[in-house]
């Protein structure tokens, strides 16, 4: 304590010694890095259980990249088959007219004009790849001359150049039309062929097993349908395609701002505003993380993750809509990614194509482990990364391999990690990390402990740019660890010798205890 004498405040303490005032300035240049800084420790209570029951998947993007002769054909559908993964979503979509819809012009009096050969080497190559596991087909791209437009949509007679103007119109007169269209498009894969609108039967050969259709994509940036008019669509689409396939699931809304759609979620989740016996078996909405122009990779870091912060707390508002009106719907998130800033200008004339650093598909992949593990927490059913594969004029930021080779980046090895150690059936112990030393430490690191059956598991994310050292529980000694990270799209598995593990920047790590 202090004492007052006569002239003023005093100490009791004894004055400080010569040789400590000396030290004082030693310590203060050295930060206090002579008293050690213990690092963030991750703490597991194995017998404190929750099951898993999220599949981690991905997105295929119909584009010419995929078609039979790219060079990168063989490596893409190749990479699909051994991800091995169920819902797997194929998403037939416009920027490439003739290759996502099969009725490019309508009927007349004397003719139609169905064709498929474009698509049907699509379809066969993933349904090969895909190896008989249940996958999501959205046959997303409504036939342009369905809709009213000032003048005719002219699409470009090659297959393979991009068309970003091709889907315009917000009024669609006739929705028995519509419904038919896909009717058809469905007898033609499942049911040998289809009568087209002159009562002509056109005979594909095809009985492919089809089981989750997806209604559109988007709807809120392409057409833009209220929430009435896409109800009345979906449950004419639903209704139709039953009729041809009668077990067919189906997944609506794949809405990419969801949360600027209260009303959809509401409207469409409610079964009074459906025809009696329509199905609402899953809805389905996307995240991508997108900073701007004049960020860097030290700032992405942070966008990414805040990205995914503000798409997880819609999510659990969407939640509460579906628990509340439909609470046998089922979730997909089945566009989960990141998207530079560059890809979202790629249609503007005199665009230039920047390099993209290694150390981006890390990030990006870390960011999918980030928002798989956060929401299967949450109880979706399916989370998938977007896309495949993505090339200059389609996205290449979120390409999971080298356009120009098909080899696959960190996105993809990262998806490949998590599905091949960790999915439905698994049961997540609680855990957390806690902070013994510097707190940004702790807050870099997302740590989950998992029993997938009796082998027990922890995965750990680094959302940083930095290595980070984290402190295992004592039973991680002698485990064993599969990593990638930094900037090298390669996994490394080695043994942990003990409980300090050093975190790559970005990485994402498997440790596999020891029974």
């Amino acid at each position: 304590m202090a004492r007052m004498n006569s002239t003023g405040w005093r100490s009791s303490m004894r004055p400080a010694q010569p040789w400590a005032l000396l030290l004082l300035p030693l310590l203060m240049a050295c930060g206090g890095s002579l008293f050690a800084q213990s690092p963030p420790a991750v703490v597991v209570n194995w017998t404190k259980k929750t099951p898993n029951r999220t599949t981690p998947t991905l997105q295929a993007v119909v584009n010419p990249m995929l078609r039979r002769g790219s060079p990168i054909h063989d490596a893409s559908f190749a990479a699909l088959r051994e991800l091995a993964c169920d819902y797997a979503r194929y998403a037939f979509w416009f920027p490439y007219p003739k290759l996502v819809v099969a009725e490019l012009r309508p009927p007349d009096a004397s003719q139609t004009y169905w064709d498929f050969q474009y698509m049907d080497p699509l379809v066969e190559d993933f349904l090969t790849a895909s190896e008989g596991r249940p996958s999501v087909w959205t046959f997303s791209t409504i036939p342009q001359w369905m809709f009213t437009t000032p003048q005719p949509v002219v699409y470009p007679d090659d297959p393979n150049q991009v068309m970003w103007k091709y889907s315009q119109g917000t009024e669609l007169p006739d929705v028995p039309a519509l419904a038919n269209y896909y009717a058809r498009l469905a007898s033609w894969y499942t049911q040998g062929g289809f009568t087209d609108e002159l009562g002509r039967f056109h005979a594909s050969g095809h009985h492919y097993g089809m089981h989750y259709w997806e209604v559109f994509n988007e709807i809120d940036g392409e057409h833009e349908p209220t929430p009435q008019q896409y109800v009345e669509r979906y449950d004419a689409i639903a209704e139709a395609v039953r009729n041809v396939v009668p077990d067919m699931k189906f997944v609506a809304l794949a809405l990419s701002d969801p949360e600027s759609a209260p009303r959809t979620f509401e409207y469409f989740l409610d079964p009074k505003n459906h025809k009696p016996g329509t199905p609402l078996d899953y809805i389905s909405f996307h995240v991508y993380a997108a900073p701007s122009a004049d960020q860097t990779l030290d700032q992405w870091q942070y966008t990414f993750f805040d990205r995914a912060n503000e798409f997880l707390a819609a999510t659990r508002y969407i939640l509460r809509f579906r628990d509340r009106l439909s609470p046998s719907t089922k979730i997909m998130i089945n566009e989960a990614g990141s998207i530079l800033a560059g890809d979202m200008v790629q249609g503007e004339p005199h665009h230039v194509e920047k390099p993209i650093p290694p150390a981006y598909w890390n990030l990006s992949g870390a960011l999918y482990a980030y928002l798989y593990l956060q929401l299967a927490q949450l109880g979706v059913d399916a989370v998938g990364e977007s896309q495949l594969v993505g090339f200059p004029s389609q996205f290449p930021s979120v390409s999971m391999v080298d356009w120009r080779n098909g080899k696959p980046n960190a996105r993809l090895t990262i998806l490949a990690l998590l599905k091949n150690n960790l999915g439905p059936g698994d049961d997540f112990a609680a855990t957390e990390v806690r902070s013994t030393g510097t707190p940004e430490d702790a807050d870099a690191i997302n740590a989950q402990a998992y029993l997938a059956g009796k082998q027990r598991k922890l995965l750990l994310i680094n959302q940083r740019n930095r290595e980070v050292v984290v402190e295992l529980p004592k039973e991680c000694a002698g485990s064993r660890l599969e990593t990638i990270g930094g900037a090298s799209p390669d996994l490394v598995k080695r043994d942990v010798e003990d409980t300090g593990l050093r975190l790559l920047p970005f990485s994402v790590s498997i440790v596999t205890l020891q029974n």
